[in-house]
């Protein structure tokens, strides 16, 4: 499929994924300076609506961006009963990889510097991805996520710098994170929003929520093309 140099709206493009074929949304302003992947989890998907507010605004800030289905329509109707896909780590990595080779494929998307943007269980996948491909992943951005459930090994590996972002009323996420902020080694933070629940609903804290994730990938994107490096294993 040969993408636009500048997509403008949104362009629904089809993945490959092995043996199927995943949905998804790709976004590419005009001198975008970088190209950010958003993995969820939990029952999300491509049309979450915190998630688009953030593509939306990534998009104004000169940044391209690929909302993508990890499950399958028949995957998700199972899910809904087994909830067995959401924490399925494997699986979500192994689509979020899939994801990003198909993107780095397109000549118009492989100059771009890649970013992660992972929410909930995605945040996990988010962290493998980005320890298995090294250098290749120039920023993450993790949303009250799950980064623990990537194991203290791929946290270590992480070469690109790491925003966490956690709410300020579930005190178990928030202690999930500070552990694993323990085990990042390279750039890091984690940004509590305050007067904020997980939905992020109350006045201000996703607006606040979109304006740290801007900041930190328009910084690290904006800088010179990552340097491509050998896999890490994880």
């Amino acid at each position: 499929m040969k993408i636009p140099l500048h997509v403008s709206a949104a362009l629904e493009v089809r993945i490959p994924c092995g043996d199927t074929r995943l949905y998804g949304d790709l976004t590419v302003p005009d001198g975008a300076i970088g190209l950010v992947l958003f993995v969820h989890g939990s029952g999300s998907g491509r049309h979450s609506a915190r998630n688009r507010l953030v593509a939306e605004q990534l998009q104004q800030a000169g940044i391209a961006t690929l909302l993508f289905d990890v499950l399958t329509a028949q995957e998700e109707q199972i899910d809904v009963h087994t909830r067995q896909h959401r924490f399925d780590i494997a699986l979500l990595t192994g689509r979020l990889q899939d994801a990003t080779l198909w993107a780095t494929a397109q000549p118009e998307l492989a100059k771009l510097p890649l970013g992660y943007f992972g929410d909930s269980t995605g945040s996990a996948a988010a962290i493998i991805a980005a320890a298995r491909l090294g250098r290749q992943v120039a920023a993450v951005v993790l949303l009250d996520g799950r980064p623990d459930l990537a194991g203290p090994v791929a946290l270590a590996a992480v070469t690109a710098p790491t925003l966490l972002i956690a709410d300020s009323a579930d005190q178990g996420v928030m202690q999930f994170n500070e552990d694993s902020l323990t085990h990042l080694r390279g750039e890091k933070r984690m940004s509590i929003v305050e007067g904020s629940t997980h939905l992020f609903e109350e006045k201000g804290t996703l607006e606040a929520v979109v304006k740290l994730a801007v900041e930190w990938f328009a910084t690290h994107l904006g800088a010179p093309e990552a340097e491509h490096a050998p896999p890490v294993k994880a």
